[in-house]
């Protein structure tokens, strides 16, 4: 009994001794456990929080440059707001550029499931090494993670996102899929976002057309973009693509000797200036696509989403018609820093109305003066006046009084405040007097000619203008170049209308078409009609006002002046091409100093004709059988009253002596003019050339 004693007195003795350790040990192992739960979820709330707020990988899209093509599909710029980008599919990526990248970003790239643990391993030992995060072990995936989707900070929030988000997008695509949307995605500097637009901005040539030393320049690029810019650091660039090289030969890509071949090899960089491209002097017509693109799509369209647009624009006629601008006047300096006057040419393809030139003015400013400026047309507005008097039944041979007329207290004027008496048709249009023009709109109806103009065009017409100063160009609103060349386009179509346009196709970046562009063909003039009046202006342009603008082919064309000289003109055609040219100070308080249509505008009209016409041949202006007869009328005047009788003696001496001194070829002459009176007109061209004319203006 005293055993069972002792021993019940030793486990009590040995319970109360053991109990202080035990309890230390459990409140250690409570404290760890705890610590440990705590650990755990918060870093499961961590992980949790940070995967519920992953952006969705299932539409990689990043944004895209557009691009604007001419009508021979050459490119003549790129249009992006942020980044320069112009996506291209893996297939058109060089073999050599591809394996260059994988070489030397992430040589296990096609092992690995977006997450490379010796790369993470060999991270993490540096940023300890480095306390922080100095160095990173992303493969291509989680590249392409953070340039898609995160930013750049060097954060342990943004590793874990990004190592989850690498992780997601390998279960979402497939290998070739990634390494495509990388390729898009990476920035090479000098603004230049994927290889396609990195490609053109350092060597100026598509992408899949790199050699292997463009490649590796390329490849080494990313790492460090404005350092190892070959713009900015020809050696370093070049000691990277010596680095990228050698990953090539250690993985087996390339042989060692075309790797030293490529070391050596020329890199044909392309000058950092000749990245403006020519584009510029398509400033006006550029912007004019973008807005119409952006009206019609939205910005984000134009700017982000990679539309490939194929417009009208013919280069060599835009060249030309920005080379025919410098003839422009230099009269002053306004407020804006814009030299004035200003001018604008707009040139359209009369038969499928596509707009070949357009300049907008001079300067970096965005007011398009070829489609925004409502400006006085002047006597530009008189060819619809003699179009209607046509259509009512006169010809170029219907006589017209100019003499002095009163309409309700309005005298019309001539530009040369004088009166010629009786004349034709054909004459008074081909030197531009005002009286005539004015007396036939009375009696053809200004309610007819407004019509007409409409019908060809002219769309700023009100019923405020249904008065007869209308016929001399004085409109409410004015007229926009491109609406005066669209009217004269149905002159130079035969009567049919066709609306100009500036976009062919546009096209979306999977290739889908997002519109194209059709020709609407509408008769609104009488071939006959158009022939008639077409011939009439073809003198304007041989012996009248029009002068300066001759190019030595069938051309027609009208000047154009306002009675105060702030607007000057010239409008013209031949079959292939109609052309508008419009000179004036932006703010109308400037005078033209003596410039009118027939000089300084009618100049810039015809050295642009001669340049955008060079390799078109010559053609003549189509002339129906109905009006084959009508087209040689006019060409004569009538027979002035004869003088006093005392002058009457004189002018008659002067006859018998002048006719003295007439050779039988000089009649012979005279009756073959009458015969032709069209021929007679265009070869006395050269004369009367040589002659000081007074222009029209009026």
């Amino acid at each position: 009994m005293s055993n069972n004693s002792n021993t019940r007195t030793r486990r009590k003795s040995t319970t109360k001794s053991s109990s202080p350790k035990t309890s230390a040990k459990r409140t250690m192992w409570m404290i760890v456990m705890l610590l440990l739960i705590i650990i755990a979820g918060g870093g499961c709330g961590f992980i949790s929080a940070t995967m519920s707020n992953l952006p969705d990988v299932s539409n990689v899209r990043p944004a895209a440059a557009s691009q604007i093509y001419d009508v021979h599909g050459n490119l003549i710029t790129n249009v992006h707001s942020a980044e320069n980008r112009l996506p291209v599919p893996l297939k058109d990526v060089p073999r050599n550029l591809q394996d260059a990248f994988i070489a030397t970003e992430d040589s296990r790239f096609y092992n690995h499931n977006g997450i490379d643990p010796i790369g993470v391993l060999r991270a993490i030992w540096v940023n300890i090494v480095n306390s922080g995060v100095s160095e990173g072990g992303s493969t291509i995936t989680q590249q392409l993670a953070r340039n898609a989707f995160l930013s750049q900070d060097r954060t342990i929030k943004r590793k874990l996102s990004e190592a989850l988000l690498a992780i997601r997008i390998e279960q979402h695509y497939t290998k070739d899929e990634i390494l495509e949307m990388y390729m898009n995605q990476i920035y090479f500097g000098q603004g230049a976002y994927g290889v396609q637009a990195a490609s053109q901005i350092y060597f100026g040539k598509d992408a899949r057309d790199l050699t292997l030393a463009q490649s590796a320049m390329l490849a080494g690029i990313p790492q460090s973009p404005n350092y190892y810019s070959p713009f900015n650091n020809l050696e370093a660039g070049k000691q990277r693509q010596a680095v990228v090289l050698g990953q090539m030969v250690k993985y087996g890509y390339i042989t060692q000797e075309e790797a030293d071949e490529a070391k050596n090899a020329d890199l044909g960089l392309i000058e950092r200036k000749e990245q403006a491209h020519e584009g510029s002097n398509a400033s006006y017509f550029i912007n004019y696509i973008i807005a119409q693109v952006s009206e019609k799509y939205g910005d984000d369209a134009i700017y982000k989403d990679g539309l490939k647009i194929y417009t009208t624009l013919d280069m060599d006629a835009q060249n030309a018609a920005v080379a025919a601008m410098q003839n422009l006047p230099d009269y002053y300096t306004d407020d804006n820093g814009l030299q004035q006057p200003q001018g604008a040419i707009v040139a359209i393809n009369p038969h499928n109305g596509y707009i070949v030139a357009m300049v907008g003015g001079r300067g970096n400013d965005s007011f398009n003066r070829a489609t925004q400026a409502e400006r006085q047309p002047g006597s530009a507005m008189k060819p619809f006046v003699y179009l209607a008097a046509l259509q009512s039944g006169k010809t170029p041979g219907s006589i017209v009084d100019d003499s002095p007329i009163d309409f309700n207290g309005w005298q019309p004027q001539n530009y040369s405040r004088d009166f010629q008496g009786p004349m034709t048709y054909r004459y008074a249009l081909q030197q531009s007097r005002n009286v005539p023009a004015v007396k036939i709109a009375d009696d053809v109806g200004m309610r007819k000619i407004l019509n007409l103009a409409r019908d060809m065009g002219i769309t700023t017409l009100t019923e405020s203008d249904n008065n007869l100063s209308t016929a001399l160009g004085g409109l409410t609103h004015g007229v926009s170049p491109l609406e005066l060349a669209a009217a004269y386009s149905v002159l130079a179509n035969n009567g049919i209308k066709v609306n100009p346009t500036a976009i062919v196709k546009i096209v979306d970046r999977n290739g889908q078409v997002l519109e194209e562009h059709s020709i609407d063909e509408k008769r609104v003039v009488e071939e006959k009609d158009v022939a008639v009046l077409t011939n009439m202006l073809e003198s304007v342009m041989t012996n009248g006002t029009g002068t300066n603008a001759y190019i030595g082919r069938p051309v027609a064309g009208k000047t154009g002046t306002t009675d105060d000289s702030k607007d000057a003109w010239f409008v013209g055609y031949t079959p292939d091409l109609v052309a508008a040219v419009w000179i004036g100070d932006d703010d109308g308080a400037e005078t033209l100093h003596g410039i009118t249509g027939g000089t300084t505008p009618a100049i810039i009209w015809g050295q642009f004709m001669a340049n955008a016409l060079a390799n078109t041949p010559a053609s003549d202006f189509v002339v129906p059988a109905n009006a084959q007869s009508i087209i040689n009328e006019g060409y004569r005047n009538p027979t002035p009253e004869p003088p006093p009788k005392e002058e009457s003696k004189k002018e008659e001496t002067k006859e018998k002596e002048s006719d003295n001194k007439k050779s039988e070829e000089t009649v012979k002459e005279d009756d073959s003019k009458e015969e032709a009176p069209k021929e007679e007109a265009k070869s006395s061209k050269k004369e009367d050339s040589k002659k000081k004319k007074e222009s029209d203006n009026r």
